[in-house]
Order: C-alpha cells, then sequence, then structure tokens
C-alpha cells in the first residue's frame, strides 16, 4: 500500500540523516529512532494496512475513520440462551400477576360501584378494561418486541468502503461486527441496541429506538391505571369498612390541643386496627390494592420524569453518564418531544404556533 510505503521511506530516511555517533550521544535523536518499533496492522474497517506504534491502545483509520482497539480481547457470550429465558419467564410471570391483580380489584370494587347505580358501574368497569388493556399491550410491546439493532453497512473491504463511512464506528467483539457511536452493546440481550437507553430487568429486554416510546408509553399509562386504582379502591375501601368504636371515636371527637396529639393518633392507629379484624376478603383485597398502586405510583412517577428529563435534552441514560457516548450536539428544545413520539410537525405548529414553532431554544 502506498500510505504504508511512504512510511517505511520516511522512516529510512530518518535513520540515514542520523549518525550512530548521534544515537548514542543525544537522547532526543534516540526518541526518533524510536519510530523503528512501529509496526504494521490492518484496520478492520476498509481492511487497508497502516502504520502505528504497538504503544498505542487504540487508532483511527485516516480512510474509513473506523476505530480499531489493538488491546480487544474476544469474547463470548456465556449463558446467553439461560439469561434470555430467565427473562422470558419473569415477564411471562409478570403478566400474569398483573392480570390476577386486575381481575381481583374489579372484583373487589365492582358491587360497590353498583350499588351506587348501574351507569357508574358500568362506566367503571369500561375505564378499567380500557386502562388494562393499553397498560398490557404497551408493556408487552416493550417486553417483545426488538430494542432496535443497528443497520448493517459494508465493511471489511477497500473498494466497497468509501471514505469516513466509518467514521467513529468501532468493532465489537461480541457480535463481531461494526458498532455505530450510536450502539451500546447489552450482555443480556446478547446484541448491540441502537440508542440503547438502559436494560430494564422488569421488561426483561433492553429500552433502545425501536421500543422507547412504547416504554414511555406504558409508564404513562400505568401511572393512570394506579391513581385509578388506588382512588377506586379508596372510595370502595371507605363503604366496605366496619365502623368504628363509640369510646374510641369519642375521644377522637374530644381531642383538642396539642398534648392529646400524640394519643389521639395512637387511639387512631388502634381503632383502625381492631376495625380491620372484622373486614371481609373484599376489604382486604382492597387494603392490599390501595397500598401497591400507591407504591407502585411513586416509583414508576419518579422514573418517568427521569425518561422526560432525557428526552428533553435530547439524550438517553447511558448518553447521560457516560462520557465518550454521551451527545454533545444534543439541544434542550420542546420539539424533542414531538420528535420522540413521532408527531407529525406541520400538524403541532398549526394547532400550537405559538409555542412550538418558536426559534427560541434552550442552552445547556
Amino acid at each position: 500500500m502506498d500510505f504504508a510505503d511512504s512510511a517505511a521511506t520516511s522512516v529510512t530516511a530518518i535513520r540515514s540523516r542520523s549518525s550512530p555517533s548521534d544515537d548514542v550521544g543525544s537522547p532526543e535523536e534516540h526518541n526518533v529512532t524510536s519510530v523503528s518499533e512501529d509496526h504494521e496492522t490492518t484496520c478492520w474497517g476498509c481492511g487497508l494496512r497502516v502504520l502505528v506504534s504497538p504503544h498505542v491502545p487504540a487508532f483511527k483509520c485516516f480512510w474509513c475513520g473506523a476505530i480499531t482497539n489493538q488491546n480487544a480481547i474476544k469474547h463470548e457470550n456465556q449463558n446467553f440462551r439461560w439469561r434470555r429465558l430467565r427473562d422470558r419467564w419473569f415477564v411471562s410471570i409478570l403478566i400474569v400477576f398483573m392480570l390476577i391483580v386486575i381481575c381481583g380489584g374489579i372484583w373487589a370494587i365492582y358491587p360497590v360501584v353498583f350499588s351506587v347505580g348501574y351507569i357508574f358501574g358500568s362506566v367503571h368497569i369500561l375505564i378499567a378494561i380500557m386502562l388494562s388493556i393499553s397498560t398490557l399491550s404497551t408493556f408487552s410491546l416493550s417486553a417483545f418486541r426488538s430494542a432496535g439493532a443497528p443497520p448493517n453497512i459494508l465493511w471489511g473491504s477497500y473498494p466497497a468502503v468509501t471514505k469516513g463511512a466509518l467514521e467513529n464506528y468501532r468493532y465489537c467483539e461480541y457480535c463481531s461486527k461494526p458498532k455505530s457511536p450510536r450502539a451500546h452493546h447489552c450482555r443480556s440481550c446478547g446484541m448491540c441496541v441502537l440508542d440503547m437507553d438502559h436494560h430494564c430487568p422488569f421488561i426483561g429486554n433492553c429500552v433502545g429506538a425501536a421500543n422507547h416510546r412504547h416504554f414511555v408509553i406504558f409508564l404513562i399509562s400505568a401511572i393512570i391505571s394506579m391513581v385509578y386504582a388506588s382512588i377506586m379502591s379508596a372510595y370502595a375501601a371507605y363503604h366496605v369498612w366496619p365502623p368504628l368504636n363509640s369510646w374510641q371515636v369519642r375521644l377522637l371527637n374530644g381531642a383538642v390541643g396539642q398534648k392529646l396529639l400524640l394519643k389521639m393518633l395512637r387511639e387512631i392507629f388502634l381503632a383502625f386496627g381492631s376495625s380491620m379484624l372484622f373486614l371481609p376478603a373484599r376489604g382486604l383485597v382492597l387494603v392490599y390494592l390501595f397500598i401497591a398502586s400507591v407504591s407502585i405510583e411513586i416509583g414508576l412517577s419518579v422514573l418517568l420524569w427521569q425518561q422526560l428529563c432525557f428526552i428533553y435534552e435530547g439524550k438517553t441514560y447511558l448518553s447521560h453518564i457516560s462520557s465518550s457516548g454521551g451527545d454533545s450536539t444534543a439541544v434542550k428544545d420542546c420539539q424533542n418531544f414531538i420528535r420522540f413520539f413521532g408527531c407529525p410537525y406541520y400538524t403541532t405548529t398549526r394547532l400550537l404556533p405559538s409555542f412550538f414553532s418558536s426559534k427560541k431554544r434552550h442552552k445547556k
């Protein structure tokens, strides 16, 4: 190759200009002759031979722009099938558990809502079914749909690879193929994922370019469902709960002053605890549904807020925490939500021209 020949010629010229006595006496010229330790290697992206120092951990090809790691070690996906089978079983069990909770909640609430009125009960059942279908469908799409594999590109041959075609690409030692700067390899999924956000153990899948939107919609649908379940379970438990003891009620009504605050709270706890012993099975299911829905609602709300912040910044979780994989060109803009959820630009600018069509941009 011309590049290697020219580099070798330049090294020979440097040697001819330096005398043996200069090599011994001058340490600076001794450093110049250390270029002779360079060796010839091959770029994995275009197949061209380049002359690099063996002490350099990585180099970038001058032609295709691919980055080659000289100290790379071939890895194998050990126990990959076992991990995938474990994740799929966990997701299936989680779906069955969600169905049991949904059916148990409807069974516990429907006598109360239908006792108020037939129309009220029918509306409640319709809303519960719609929220359940929305949550389960988006959860299934997030769990069983591919997170998004990088597109296949030509590599390994000089005539096929054009100049700059593999700019900042790296070679994945697990997949044995090119990996773009926007892709990350997941050992649990056994593949490179484009725009990978994170690997979620609850869906048994990565959150990437192909299912990130479904994952965020699942979070929104699940939070709305949990809010609705907590409100309806509290409403039904209020009608199912046994009445408090009369002496405790009188004590609560007569508790006045700051000194009786601790005693009042203690008596409230004892009153509800003693009345809980007489709760029917529906009441216990309602108590469990309320506590579970409130706790899940808080956790999912924190995760959704984090996801929306990253979408607004035009980043993912991995690009946020990674200094090398961070996108320095990302711009904080409200239009990132439009691009993420796939809304047509002309429709949103026509409906909300003063908000989304503004040229103002938020800087970091």
